[in-house]
């Protein structure tokens, strides 16, 4: 055997055994996606208007406290819309108003209506938290996801909509999943106009009471629950300012503890950022309460007794497992807003197996059928097209447990397209060398010329399928980019496998014996 010749066949050798070593055992190197294994599909929408709310709120008091530093006190501000607010002031405050706006809140615009200026976000800045809050929520839900080992989940947010598409496969506890993912986390600290000691009334018709019927711009009405010994017996009911000083932002630690009497409580730490904020929060209302609200309702509301820094807590009735839960998603990221769920599905072990047994028939059968007009049609040459697409099929399987790709029922279809296209390249080649055989060249020349003049059509169209499988994955989703993994990669595996390793087979048939006539 020829030294160039027995060096590309040392590199095929190699090749097999790397994507045979990359592939096995494919039950570890190879997961399996929703449509196969089963598991939770789940759309979510992501409600930016609540992270809207948060950085209008905090903008709101920031700017009242640099003018209280500039000696204007008295300011009364309320939040007028997701993105907007007002204070009233006199001439002279505006003027102090003002200068603050133009060298604190660039992102700002700022106009007169009767004794209020207002404040409305600009609309470049709207979408800028809006897509903040999306892209916040991804990572958060993200966090949580990958605490539960679930094997290659799918988090992605859409292009329109606010919304983010989340894929589990084969998780082994669907209802808690379920719930601690619901448990959204967005975590407020609202100051407790009414009741003043906190403890919440029994209807909503005895806080409008208190106001006269009206309540007041600054305030709204939140809900909780009233129990008695661990059992909901009722709701209460407090009368809260919109302002959101402190959210779950702040936070940077949770732990589960227990409290004064053992109950389960959730122990919390704040950045030196919301400490701040919390203790001016707290130092100025002392003997109100402080409505601790967990994903809109109120959870606990006790009394401010004194200046409270760092560090707090969140008492309720909970249980063990609740506080550990309750933990777990504060400490993963608390949601900058608040999530529903608009689509849910739950997919399982049966209809995956199902999925498996159909897609691995139709694609043996596939394979089959496509080896058999081969072997037939082009005699001892199909051998070859054959010997290259097993490789083919190896080296594929091998690229996906080197990437440890998810494979989907589409991934299955995008192997048997491989194998097609794998197929069709050999056929170029072959009916080539046929045309040349006519036109009366010798088997060798036959074989140069043919592989050389179907090298351009090859490349044309594996490289255009390539880049349409690079675009389905960057901007698909879920069983979509299983199916543009494995199209792209069986791809490269075809182009390396109908150049290369066919011709090397041609060259080591006929460097062994002198061939006159070619079997085509």
């Amino acid at each position: 055997m020829k030294r160039p010749l027995l060096w590309r066949g040392l590199l095929i050798l190699a090749v097999a055994l790397i994507a045979a070593w990359l592939a096995y055992p494919p039950k570890d190197k190879i997961n399996l996606g929703l449509d196969l294994r089963g598991g939770m599909h789940l759309l979510l929408q992501v409600h930016t208007e609540d992270a809207l709310r948060a950085e209008t709120d905090s903008d709101m008091a920031a700017l009242v406290d640099r003018a209280k530093e500039k000696g204007v006190v008295g300011l009364k501000a309320r939040r007028t819309g997701d993105s907007a607010f007002a204070v009233g002031a006199t001439s002279e405050q505006r003027d102090v108003l003002s200068d603050l706006a133009q060298r604190y809140l660039l992102r700002w615009n700022v106009s007169s209506l009767g004794d209020d200026m207002v404040f409305t976000m600009k609309t470049p800045e709207v979408n800028i938290v809006r897509n903040a809050a999306v892209n916040q929520a991804k990572t958060t839900i993200d966090n949580r996801i990958n605490q539960f080992g679930v094997t290659e989940p799918l988090i992605q947010a859409t292009s329109t909509g606010y919304r983010i598409v989340v894929q589990l496969p084969g998780v082994d506890d669907p209802e808690r999943v379920r719930r601690l993912i619901k448990n959204t986390a967005f975590l407020e600290f609202r100051v407790v106009k009414f009741p003043k000691g906190g403890g919440g009334v029994g209807s909503r018709e005895e806080i409008l009471a208190n106001f006269n019927g009206q309540l007041p711009d600054d305030l709204e009405i939140m809900e909780g629950d009233r129990r008695e010994h661990n059992a909901v017996v009722g709701k209460m009911f407090y009368a809260v300012e919109k302002r959101r000083t402190v959210t779950g932002r702040d936070l940077s630690n949770a732990k589960p503890t227990t409290g004064q009497f053992g109950q389960p409580i959730v122990q919390f730490t704040l950045t030196p950022t919301g400490s701040q904020a919390f203790a001016d929060l707290t130092s100025q209302n002392v003997g109100n309460g402080l409505a601790i609200v967990l994903d809109g309702r109120v959870v606990s509301a006790p009394v401010i007794h004194s200046r409270i820094n760092d560090t707090g807590v969140i008492e309720g009735t909970f249980t063990q497992q609740e506080v550990q839960d309750l933990v777990f998603v504060l400490k993963s990221g608390a949601l900058p807003a608040s999530i529903t769920y608009l689509e849910e599905r739950t997919v399982g072990p049966s209809l995956g197996r199902e999925a498996i047994r159909d897609g691995l028939y139709s694609g043996l059968i596939g394979t089959l059928l496509v080896i058999l007009v081969m072997l037939i049609y082009y005699k001892l040459s199909g051998v070859n097209a054959v010997l290259a697409l097993v490789l083919n099929v190896l080296i594929l399987f091998g690229g996906m447990g080197m990437f440890h790709s998810t494979l989907t029922l589409p991934g299955i279809f995008g192997i048997i397209l491989t194998i097609g296209m794998a197929v069709d390249a050999n056929v170029l080649v072959f009916e080539r060398i046929r045309e040349e055989m006519r036109a009366g060249r010798t088997v060798r020349s036959s074989i140069d010329q043919g592989f050389d003049r179907a090298f351009t059509s090859i490349i044309d169209t594996h490289v255009t399928t390539m880049v349409s499988a690079l675009l389905l994955f960057q901007f698909g989703t879920g069983p979509i980019k299983g199916f543009a993994v494995t199209l792209f990669i069986g791809l490269l595996a075809s182009l390396f496998t109908a150049v290369f390793v066919s011709r090397w087979l041609f060259d080591l048939v006929l460097s062994r014996r002198k061939v006159q006539k070619l079997s085509i």
